[in-house]
């Protein structure tokens, strides 16, 4: 199993990001944002989603805040997903609780996600490879009322993971970008 790290104010945290994740960008890629816009600490996946879309991203994104992939539909997203693209190589992204010294960080992987586990949930995994942003401790008891995660926080880590996606596009393209 391969993983990277990097904390996102790391200066070239988009680039390990890119790194990470370029032999996954292809042109048969889907990137499955999950989260949902009701919960700032879950709302990482929806805001990488979002700033894809809005910076038009050329490859097929599913997972907004206007258009979330959650707990409550992820199974019925995922078959319509499946459906469209049944040879797809599935990049998840989700936020994740993690360590006190590792919050900031975002990890790579080139294995699937598995959403709801931080919090007890059991939900299908997502993805061949993923990206996780680690944007609380496991040690909150209540993840999804915690008033200590910072909206400035989960954006800022939105930012920085969407630019590594859209990097990682590129330098599989072969296209050299002026950072």
């Amino acid at each position: 199993m391969n993983k990277r790290k990097v904390h996102y104010r790391s200066a070239l945290a988009y680039y390990e990001i890119a790194e990470g994740i370029k032999d996954f960008i292809k042109d048969n890629t889907a990137i499955v944002c999950i989260g949902t816009d009701k919960c700032i600490g879950d709302c990482l996946g929806p805001l990488v989603g979002t700033i894809l879309e809005e910076n038009l991203f050329p490859l097929p994104i599913y997972g907004t805040i206007s258009n979330p992939i959650h707990a409550l539909n992820i199974d019925k997203r995922l078959e319509e997903i499946n459906k469209l693209h049944p040879d797809a190589c599935i990049i998840g992204i989700d936020a994740c609780l993690g360590e006190n010294k590792s919050i900031g960080e975002i990890h790579t992987r080139d294995y699937a996600i598995h959403p709801g586990k931080g919090v007890g949930k059991t939900l299908p995994d997502v993805g061949m490879a993923s990206i996780i942003g680690i944007i609380d401790s496991s040690d909150n008891a209540d993840f999804f009322s915690s008033r200590s995660i910072r909206l400035s926080l989960v954006l800022d880590m939105a930012k920085v993971i969407s630019r590594g996606i859209i990097h990682a596009y590129y330098l599989n393209k072969g296209i050299n970008l002026k950072t």
